[in-house]
């Protein structure tokens, strides 16, 4: 009989963060033996040395910067370090919700992006604005997901004074509070008012972002005009796609979606890049412009408000690549937030050598 494959989930330090990995593994527990451990807990490494695990399933934090970081840290130590297998890759891991660090990323392997600027200095930031023309321009905080601490500055006033904030002792916060624009409200608010393990943890969550601000240093982004933004996931070998449609000035948290066939130069750039560089956990958030597809966003863990991640005539499944060709295969292949589909890949990648 083969034994078990020993798993451990590297959890963060918001609760309950790795409910979608605990459910799928508890459904397959035939074949693998697991356990959680918080990388952001002091003992950390005494008890990942002690467990003598074969794979490790990351789930990273993108509430606040420190831990972010000490995350991305320990998880280097990890892998580097320890010749750990981790999935999502470190790779993956440490260009998600890093905006700073993306851009980077983005410009040193030459893929398509808009234009980025990144200043630790508040005089070059300064003369920077001074000398640019066209607005509005965007500026960014490092962490956060669904358009939070996303900005559109109009004029180099505004542009002017946010530079100012970002050096000033207050710095800049994102959104804190819970988003009442999003769907589903009262349904929301009543998971948040009986459901105490919910309630606690976005209260830890809110309270987190209310304490952080982002100070000595500034990213500024090149406004690419848009009424919609692809998003397309690649997990594994199967690819999925659909459109977010802008709501007011943003696309990014707008939870309005077009679903429908994705034009496959589009897939085919996304495989291009996830192949080149082994992200196998992707979802890539894509402008089109006339300068051809450019990147906004990548993340390897990524929100799901749908049951699915792409519909073509109405039913749900997925695009492969079989013989050169993208072929449709109906299916439900993003159950449990897609993350059936991550442990199904992670597993595979084990067997074959590839993490």
């Amino acid at each position: 009989m083969e034994s078990k494959i020993k798993i451990c989930i590297l959890g963060n330090e918001t609760i309950n963060d790795t409910s979608q990995w605990e459910n799928v593994i508890s459904k397959n527990s035939n074949v693998i033996k697991w356990q959680v451990i918080n990388l952001c807990a002091y003992d950390w490494l005494e008890k990942i040395k002690d467990g003598n695990y074969d794979l490790f399933l990351a789930k990273p934090p993108g509430v606040t910067q420190r831990f972010k970081q000490l995350y991305d840290e320990r998880l280097y130590i990890l892998c580097n370090e320890l010749g750990a297998k981790v999935f999502p890759t470190l790779q993956e891991v440490l260009i998600y919700e890093n905006k700073r660090f993306l851009s980077f990323w983005l410009a040193a392997n030459n893929i398509p992006h808009p234009v980025t600027w990144v200043f630790y200095n508040k005089e070059e930031a300064l003369n920077f604005i001074n000398n640019h023309k066209n607005y509005p321009i965007i500026g960014k905080i490092n962490i956060g997901a669904s358009g939070k601490g996303v900005q559109f500055l109009n004029s180099k006033k505004e542009a002017l004074n946010y530079i100012q904030r970002s050096f000033s002792k207050v710095g800049l916060k994102s959104r804190w509070y819970p988003d009442f624009k999003k769907g589903n409200l009262i349904k929301r608010m009543k998971n948040f008012t009986k459901n105490k393990s919910y309630r606690n943890q976005r209260v830890s969550i809110y309270k987190a972002i209310y304490n952080e601000s982002q100070r000595g240093f500034v990213i500024l982004q090149e406004y690419i005009p848009h009424n919609y933004e692809w998003r397309v996931v690649r997990i594994g070998d199967s690819f999925f796609a659909h459109k977010k449609l802008k709501k007011g000035e943003k696309a990014s948290g707008s939870l309005i979606k077009e679903y429908g066939k994705p034009p496959f130069d589009l897939l085919d750039f996304v495989k291009e890049i996830t192949d080149k560089h082994q992200l196998y956990s992707q979802s890539v958030d894509i402008f089109e412009s006339d300068r051809g597809y450019l990147i906004n966003e990548m993340q390897c863990i990524f929100g799901q408000s749908d049951p699915y991640q792409m519909l073509i005539n109405g039913k749900p499944g997925r695009y492969v690549m079989i013989e050169g060709e993208w072929q449709f295969e109906e299916g439900d292949f993003n159950s449990n937030e897609s993350y059936d589909l991550r442990l199904e890949t992670a597993l595979k990648l084990y067997r074959e050598g590839k993490l």
